[in-house]
């Protein structure tokens, strides 16, 4: 909600239930992170009430350039980075655990809910789950560590204003291998911006979040986006448990696009 106030505007925004995490989350961020976080002006966490600054103009309203992303990239990394060593804290305030050892379990939760997919897709993720399993182990061992992950990072929540970039609303994240945040990001290049999957800029793109990490994590970064789409899809049932019956239609068209996006890993 848009707050008028003497000299700009302020944003008002009550969290839903399932995101009761997101406001204290976001002031811890915007705390450690001042300029690239959202400004947060208040707080009320037993309402689940956020009064924020104003960031700007979201990048998807100037075209959604790669160019931004070069920019915006890195200094997530470099803040994901510097959360892992807050990690079990952000779990004990509510924000949801998607580690790679509690994966599995999620996926078994995944491939047992309601699904909006078709029998024999439905089969191919149950008969796919022991090589899940490897997978996480296998990711697990790369050595990366568990971050804050966004999960909706994309042309929509990064905001320029002045010279500054911003990111915001971190309603949908949870605490998971940081390269995870990528695929969304990728995803809306892809669907808005019309990249095709092997144009150059993923590669930049890739190439500029990964610095802040170390070298040599190309090899990685593709096993853990590969990954990621079902940790995705995963975080999707959280939020479909959270609505109620009327509403699950017009999300289930979305939510199977994430899974028949999950199911294709499934084949490589």
């Amino acid at each position: 909600m848009r707050v008028p106030v003497a000299g700009g505007v302020t944003w008002f925004k009550a969290c839903a239930p399932v995101q009761a995490f997101e406001p204290r989350l976001t002031a811890e961020l915007y705390g450690r992170w001042p300029d690239r976080v959202t400004e947060v002006l208040a707080v009320d966490e037993g309402r689940r009430w956020m009064l924020l600054g104003d960031a700007g103009i979201a990048v998807g309203g100037r075209g959604n350039p790669p160019e931004a992303w070069l920019k915006a990239l890195p200094m997530y990394a470099e803040l994901q980075k510097g959360e892992t060593a807050y990690a079990l804290d952000h779990i004990g305030h509510g924000v949801p655990d998607l580690r790679m050892a509690v994966l599995p379990e999620g996926y078994e939760r995944l491939v047992a809910s309601e699904l909006p997919l078709a029998k024999e897709d439905v089969k191919r993720l149950r008969d796919y789950s022991p090589r899940f399993t490897d997978r996480c182990a296998a990711l697990a061992e790369l050595g990366i560590q568990e971050s804050v992950q966004h999960d909706d990072l994309h042309m929509g929540n990064v905001y320029s204003g002045g010279d500054k970039l911003r990111i915001v609303d971190w309603g949908d994240s949870s605490i998971a291998h940081p390269f995870f945040s990528l695929l969304v990001t990728f995803r809306f290049l892809e669907e808005f911006n019309h990249l095709v999957p092997d144009d150059s800029w993923f590669r930049r793109l890739r190439d500029a979040y990964l610095e802040p990490w170390g070298r040599g994590l190309q090899e990685t970064f593709e096993i853990a986006i590969r990954i990621g789409w079902f940790a995705h899809a995963i975080a999707w049932t959280r939020q479909r448990a959270a609505l109620p019956p009327e509403a699950r239609p017009d999300f289930d068209r979305a939510f199977g696009i994430i899974l028949r996006r999950a199911i294709v890993q499934t084949r490589e």
